[in-house]
């Protein structure tokens, strides 16, 4: 909430008297730091527009402008150019070395390699809460950095749980993307085949989530094509897709997953009544439906008309797996499906849908945690910026190779 100018004040507001805000001293102070960005804000930038209609790389540059008007001797920046253009970071770059020579100390934590070299004199990898290793960036480079935030133990491939030998050989062609181009995603091409598992990696918010949600018809498309069963699939809404045999399931239970304050078998039938076009519903067969469904996933639950608050997370998520089981889908699409699931839940939920794929069914799987892209991926293509910039396979599946692929600029 507040302006533009109110919110780079906010730490130290100039007050009159000692009770009111001094509006010329606040928008004076405000001037000096939005000068510092005087060409890169964009539109619509101004010291008396709200917060709330900026973009979100402008309201990236006034947390940035807050922190700056602390005048602390010690700047921690956490992130701090996740939504910002080339354009925006050079002059943020250029700050932060005047800074620098003006005797301040600064942390920068980031995940953009490429920045590190260009911004730091010293890196740190912390990993798994511990710090692993410190260098001079003048000394060491990209890969030995990366090295350090995997480990030892990783230079091995993880085995897909799939191995051949397990799974029947992928199928035909199931699913086909082709340079599919929409917000915050270009140029997105791939093939699923029956039976396989593709996973999406890279680093969280790099468009995995936005071109998993368009083929669903939740997210918009601009150009390219999605072609199902040998079919354009042009889904404008996620019942059109629904229909055509897709099915998605998102780890952000409360928004895209459960209905609240519903009972348990009303959570688990949508899908059916909406594909068999039922009008009436009647308990008894419901539940005759639902229950191999939600027995073939090891739900724990006292009952379906307990309400589906009363589950865990993960339990919460297996009924919502539940539901597409009923009517067997083609496509399986996992956005990040366990995302607070404890871990003997996502034991299940992989190896259930393992199993969906041994049964001939075609799966996307994002997952921000790369031990299971790694564990059940067959192959795994990474993200970068909207883009896929590589993919790994077969003994190329090793997490120093993932790392590097997410951390290198794109």
């Amino acid at each position: 909430h507040g302006s533009v100018e109110e919110n780079i004040c906010l730490p130290d507001l100039p007050l009159t008297a000692g009770l009111f805000v001094d509006r010329d001293a606040l928008s004076q102070k405000a001037a000096r730091y939005i000068a510092l960005f005087d060409g890169v804000t964009g539109d619509g930038f101004a010291a008396d527009v709200p917060v709330g209609d900026l973009r979100a790389d402008q309201r990236q540059l006034v947390e940035i402008m807050k922190a700056l008007a602390t005048e602390a001797p010690i700047i921690i920046f956490d992130e701090p150019t996740s939504s910002l253009d080339r354009s925006q970071v050079e002059r943020f770059f250029e700050i932060l070395r005047r800074l620098k020579e003006e005797g301040r100390a600064m942390i920068f934590i980031s995940h953009r390699m490429d920045e590190i070299f260009a911004i730091g004199d010293r890196v740190t990898v912390i990993r798994d809460g511990e710090t692993v290793g410190t260098s001079r960036i003048a000394e060491t480079n990209q890969a030995a950095v990366i090295a350090l935030m995997v480990g030892e133990q990783d230079h091995l491939v993880v085995p897909a749980a799939t191995t051949p030998a397990t799974a029947a050989p992928a199928g035909e062609v199931v699913l086909s993307v082709r340079n599919l181009t929409g917000p915050g995603y270009s140029n997105v091409g791939f093939e699923v085949r029956k039976g396989e598992i593709v996973g999406f990696g890279g680093l969280h918010g790099q468009g995995q989530s936005r071109v998993l949600r368009a083929i669903f018809g939740a997210h918009p498309v601009v150009s390219g094509e999605v072609v199902l069963k040998g079919e354009r699939l042009t889904a404008r809404t996620p019942r059109e897709a629904i229909a055509r045999g897709a099915a998605y399931v998102s780890g952000d239970r409360g928004r895209d997953g459960i209905i609240q304050g519903r009972p348990i078998l009303e959570n688990v039938t949508p899908i059916h009544y909406l594909r068999e076009k039922l009008l009436l519903a009647r308990p008894r067969a419901m539940r005759e439906k639902a229950t191999p469904a939600v027995e073939a996933l090891h739900t724990k639950f006292a009952g379906f008309s307990s309400p589906i608050n009363s589950l865990s997370g993960g339990n919460q998520q297996k009924i919502v797996i539940a539901r597409w089981l009923i009517d067997r889908p083609d496509v399986l699409l996992l956005d990040d499906p366990t995302k607070g699931v404890d871990l003997s839940a996502k034991a299940d939920l992989f190896a259930h849908v393992r199993k969906l794929a041994s049964e001939g069914l075609g799966i996307v799987l994002y997952s921000s945690e790369d031990v299971e892209l790694l564990a059940n991926a067959d192959r795994i293509l990474v993200f970068n910026s909207g883009q896929v910039t590589r993919e790994l396979a077969g003994e190329e599946r090793t997490r120093f190779n993932l790392y590097h692929a997410a951390y290198e600029a794109a």
